[in-house]
C-alpha cells in the first residue's frame, strides 16, 4: 500500500481522514504563507489556497519521496477581499459585524505531490451567506465561541455553534470545513492508497 502522509496541522483535516477510515500519518509542513501570500499578493483568494496547499505538499514531498503526500489549504474572501486569521479573539466582533448579512466565500485548494512533483489538483469554492443576526445573539456567540473565534478566518467553526451564524450555505459540507472529501477519495484511489 502506498504510504500517504497529510502535510498539515489542522485537527479538522485530521478528523476527516480519520472518520472516513483512510491510513494516513501527518507531518507538518515548513511553509511560510505570509511570504506567499506577500510574493503572491497578484493572485485570486480562490487561487491563492491552491497555491498555499501545493507548496505544503511539495515541501513534505521531497523529504519524503517515498510516500504520496496531501497539502490542503482554505481561503477566505469577503467583498473581494482575501482574509487572514484573526491573530486575537478580541478582533472577532469586527469581523462577524462585517460578514452579517453578506455572502462570502471560502475557497479550498488539495494537491497530491510524489517524489516533489506534482500528480493532483482540486479547487472547490462555497459561498456562505451569513444571516443578519441581532446585537444579543453575537454577544452570546462571542462569549461561547472561544477557539473557534482565532482557529479559522471566519471566526467561527461550521461544524458547531458556528453553523447559527447562516441562513444558508452553497456548498459541499466537507469543501466548507477545508478537506473536499468525495474527490480526494477518488485521487488516493487512483494513486493506489486506497482499493478500488
Amino acid at each position: 500500500m502506498t504510504r500517504f502522509v497529510l502535510a498539515s496541522g489542522s485537527q479538522i483535516r485530521r478528523q476527516v481522514l480519520e472518520n472516513a477510515e483512510i491510513p494516513f500519518e501527518v507531518i507538518k509542513p515548513d511553509v511560510d504563507e505570509a511570504i506567499i501570500k506577500a510574493e503572491r499578493s497578484d493572485l485570486s483568494p480562490a487561487d491563492m489556497a491552491l497555491v498555499l496547499g501545493e507548496a505544503k505538499s511539495e515541501a513534505v514531498s521531497r523529504r519524503h519521496a517515498d510516500a504520496l503526500v496531501l497539502g490542503a489549504d482554505q481561503t477566505m474572501e469577503l467583498d473581494g477581499q482575501l482574509l487572514d486569521k484573526l491573530p486575537d479573539a478580541a478582533l472577532a466582533r469586527d469581523r462577524l459585524l462585517a460578514m452579517r448579512g453578506k455572502p462570502h466565500y471560502l475557497h479550498s485548494g488539495l494537491a497530491l505531490f510524489r517524489g516533489g512533483e506534482k500528480v493532483w489538483t482540486w479547487q472547490q469554492s462555497s459561498t456562505l451567506h451569513v444571516r443578519n443576526f441581532s446585537d444579543d445573539f453575537l454577544d452570546t456567540y462571542l462569549d461561547k465561541a472561544g477557539w473557534a473565534l482565532t482557529a479559522s478566518v471566519g471566526a467561527y467553526a461550521y461544524e458547531g455553534l458556528g453553523a447559527q451564524l447562516f441562513e444558508r450555505v452553497e456548498g459541499d459540507y466537507y469543501a466548507i470545513i477545508g478537506m473536499p472529501l468525495l474527490p480526494l477519495l477518488s485521487a488516493l484511489r487512483a494513486e493506489g492508497v486506497l482499493a478500488p
